[in-house]
């Protein structure tokens, strides 16, 4: 039998559905995910906390839940909304079907028709707060502790997600290069990629000091993607300055592009809703190709006096592509996103620095950016090659 469930959303839209997952309450900011394919890395991006993400896929589950695509040790997504859950999980790695897998991390979800409505208001009136429910049977009295409920801007989710403890992921080889990636909500995928080109990688919490950091005698550092808003993360924005100071090779992406923008001076905001998917179109300003790559962030960096305005790289925004002095030399946006405008990368011109606004390691998502990692570790070899 199936039990109804409810869900609202602060500007007082009501979508009557079924109880999917978990039975009880969750509230979250809401947003939607346009990934056909990936939701069990979707579901175990530490990015998503405090998130209740709606699938614009029409059938989620087809494939069921397997042992070897978690991106972490759980479920992070405060609720889930789709269409249509698979009703048979047909896969060769399966281990249990969706509704199991949500049940059992205690995951509140809805099946509802309307999707592609709850997709639409999204993108029309912005990420809003919002509420699934299987007890609560008034959409007033839900809306009400909607209302009540914490909003995104302001939120240090970070150090929430982060590991407690630091963990070292080594290279199936001797290593090359010792880097320690610091964990703003890194996916688990992105150490291996690291691994996988000779660096041994140092996994160390989101609230590492720069002297922490140091200590380990890294070649270079890594500032991974996370939840919340970068404006919060001050910590990681003061290691992130430490590390520029002491002159090593930095990649970061995603909230780790972020908080290279703070450290250098710019500000950030938020998005009206966001970067969800595997199918959003990048150029590299350098050279002109275009990657599609996987998104999942709903802040972005602004310039100094534009900030939320759109770069074109062929229009009217050109002349904010001009290098711009920061603290650490000057620096240049190296990629801009062709749907709207934001800036999807930074370099500093005098400085082995640089980072992008999306996921290179793409679970789920196209391996275009794949060679993003290729950069970093020839920055690795060409400083150390410099000192020697």
């Amino acid at each position: 039998m199936t039990q109804p469930a409810l869900l609202v959303l602060e500007d007082g839209t009501t979508l009557r559905g079924t109880a999917f997952g978990a039975a009880g309450e969750t509230f979250g900011e809401m947003v939607f995910n346009t990934g056909m394919t990936g939701y069990q890395e979707t579901l175990t991006d530490p990015s998503y906390c405090r998130q209740i993400v709606a699938m614009t896929a029409p059938h989620i589950g087809n494939t069921g839940v397997n042992d070897e695509d978690p991106e972490s040790g759980r479920v992070w997504v405060s609720g889930y909304v789709v269409r249509e859950p698979a009703r048979l999980a047909s896969s060769w790695r399966a281990r249990q079907d969706l509704d199991a897998y949500l049940k059992d991390q205690g995951v509140t979800g809805i099946a509802v028709r309307g999707t592609r409505l709850l997709t639409r208001r999204v993108r029309e009136r912005g990420a809003m707060r919002a509420a699934i429910s299987t007890t609560e049977t008034s959409p007033d009295r839900l809306l009400e502790r909607v209302l009540a409920s914490a909003e995104m801007t302001g939120a240090d989710l970070a150090r929430v997600v982060s590991t407690p403890e630091p963990y070292t992921v080594r290279p199936p080889e001797t290593p090359r290069y010792r880097v320690v990636a610091v964990d703003l909500g890194i996916k688990a995928s992105t150490p291996r990629n690291l691994a996988a080109r000779g660096c041994e990688v140092l996994v160390v919490p989101a609230t590492a000091t720069a002297q922490e950091i140091l200590a380990a005698s890294p070649d270079g550092v890594f500032f991974s993607n996370g939840p919340g808003d970068p404006a919060a993360a001050t910590y990681a924005v003061d290691a992130m300055r430490g590390v520029l100071d002491a002159g090593l090779p930095v990649f970061g992406i995603c909230l780790g592009s972020q908080i290279l923008a703070l450290a250098l001076g710019l500000s950030t905001y938020k998005l009206r809703y966001g970067h969800r998917g595997v199918n959003q179109p990048v150029m590299d300003l350098a050279t002109g190709r275009v990657y599609i790559t996987s998104h999942n962030h709903g802040f972005a960096a602004a310039l100094p006096g534009a900030p939320g305005k759109p770069l074109i790289p062929n229009g009217p925004g050109k002349p904010l592509l001009s290098p711009f002095d920061t603290p650490y030399g000057p620096a240049q946006v190296s990629h801009v996103n062709l749907n709207d405008g934001v800036v999807e990368g930074l370099r500093l011109l005098e400085r082995p620095v640089f980072s992008v606004q999306y996921h290179p390691e793409a679970a789920p998502g196209p391996h275009d950016a794949a060679d993003h990692f290729d950069q970093f570790r020839a920055l690795l070899g060409r400083v150390n090659r410099a000192e020697a």
